[in-house]
């Protein structure tokens, strides 16, 4: 046993953990597969990877330069707040789990568990009707994660290395059949030609986006073809309107924080620079970090679509990778997301005044990892089928959704005391569901929603065109 321990938390820690190398092994092993030519199939694992570890320049830095603005309220004002936010989700759950005497090292066995029982329920695709192998590797890391609290907490006695098995099937069944629902409307977003599904924290949210949006709006109404008059066109372009709208939003919260605040909580704010042109600096940047990941994405989504259909062929029959949500932002139009984010943004911050309102015993901070890439990937998933007042509306909703979600979830999980929870969308309902079943049903409770989980896809087949089900997503030759 000890032996398989060590393999684990090697693979866990120098593979699975490290998201880059992660797919950057899986564009090798497909390009093999493939017959590609050698020098051929190292320059796509090099490219796969830089792409990757650009993308990841742009994500962190987008989160480690704003992140602290957010948080900043909590320490500024004595709210004594739950951060909605993975990361401080993260710090939270392994600081609960050190409370309860447990090592966090249970959560990467899960995870390598979970990895394993989604290539399962793919190997048995016949059967299970599933598609998906999701590669996110910190995603992977942030489920395992929260998801090994729940178990452990409402199920004592699963205290053990049948825990770990509890949480990886659980996670493994999550993984593997939400991300399978984004794969029809990832494939309407990018015409067919990304194949690729979505492996995050908010599948569940692009599933429900792409069913509401053409109720809310309409596809031709898109933000690409909207006509602002005069001087108001120059917010047509991305990069201005995204470096505006950050100025004007972060610009009021970090006026609000007080200059020495800021100072004191950013060592980059040097005494030299002028309060005005930081708030300047740091706008920009936001656009600068969002167009690296963009630049990103486009270059390690190209390697691993086309080295994906030699795994697909030859391994796992019909497998298509679910990856970081990011990948959609490339297929609409670059507003999308900056939509996407302001209005869930305005939806959170109405959600916390009514936290405030109505004396809520568990009080919010938003976090920028929810606050953004679910709010955008909802954005460009409701402008591509319903316009832009889907993309408002239904972005707005998520802000809601997230804060009184995770309100609920930092309060029944007990992780006030530790000021942190996961946040996400898919964390703020799914998981919101599955943590009241298990504390009730206790084991029986696991296993139902595993079950109710693997009924979806069975849903799914049978509404679909059972012709074209299992070659939607594929990348044509």
């Amino acid at each position: 046993m000890e032996i398989l321990n060590t393999i684990f938390t090697f693979i866990s820690n120098n593979i699975l953990t490290k998201a880059e190398l992660f797919v950057g092994l899986i564009v090798l092993v497909g390009y093999i597969l493939l017959g590609k030519k050698w020098y051929e199939t190292l320059a796509g694992f090099i490219k796969a990877v830089v792409g990757y570890m650009i993308l990841t320049v742009g994500s962190n830095g987008l989160i480690t330069t704003f992140r602290p603005i957010l948080s900043g309220l909590n320490q500024k004002f004595n709210l004594n707040a739950v951060v909605i936010d993975p990361y401080f989700g993260l710090n939270a759950v392994n600081a609960a789990l050190e409370n309860i005497g447990l090592s966090a090292a249970w959560t990467m066995t899960s995870l390598l568990l979970a990895f394993i029982w989604n290539i399962i329920l793919l190997i048995f695709r016949k059967y299970t009707k599933l598609r998906t192998l999701l590669l996110t590797g910190h995603i992977m890391v942030q489920q395992a994660t929260t998801v090994t609290w729940i178990v452990f907490l409402f199920i004592p006695q699963l205290r053990n290395i049948w825990g770990a098995v509890a949480v990886g099937i659980l996670v493994g069944t999550y993984q593997a059949v939400f991300s399978n629902l984004t794969v029809e409307p990832t494939d309407r977003l990018t015409d067919g030609e990304g194949g690729f599904a979505i492996g995050h924290q908010q599948m569940f949210a692009i599933w429900l986006a792409d069913k509401l949006a053409p109720k809310l709006g309409k596809k031709e109404d898109s933000i690409e073809n909207l006509k602002l008059p005069g001087f108001l066109q120059m917010f047509s372009d991305n990069v201005v309107s995204t470096s505006v709208l950050m100025f004007v939003f972060f610009g009021i919260i970090m006026v609000v924080l007080g200059e020495d605040f800021m100072r004191g909580i950013d060592d980059t704010f040097t005494a030299t620079t002028a309060f005005p042109f930081y708030i300047f600096s740091k706008a920009l940047s936001f656009t600068v970090y969002l167009n690296v990941l963009q630049a990103g994405v486009r270059m390690f989504v190209a390697e691993l679509t086309e080295s994906f259909k030699g795994i697909s062929d030859k391994l796992l029959p019909g497998a298509i990778p679910a990856v970081d949500c990011a990948v959609s932002y490339g297929f609409a139009p670059a507003n999308a997301v900056t939509v996407g984010f302001f209005c869930g943004a305005i939806g959170q911050f109405l959600a916390i005044a009514g936290l405030l309102v109505f004396h809520s015993p568990v009080m919010i901070i938003a976090g920028f990892v929810p606050l953004f890439f679910d709010n955008a990937s909802i954005a460009v998933y409701a402008n591509h089928r319903g316009g832009v007042k889907a993309a408002v509306i239904l972005s707005f909703c998520s802000g809601i959704i997230q804060v009184l979600g995770g309100a609920l979830c930092a309060a029944l999980l007990q992780l006030v005391a530790f000021g942190g929870w996961h946040g996400n969308f898919d964390f703020s309902t799914i998981f919101l569901a599955v943590s009241y079943v298990v504390k009730y049903l206790k084991v029986p409770g696991v296993i139902i929603c595993v079950i109710a989980m693997l009924i979806i896809p069975q849903i799914q087949y049978r509404r679909s065109d059972k012709e074209k089900y299992f070659t939607v997503g594929q990348e044509e030759e």
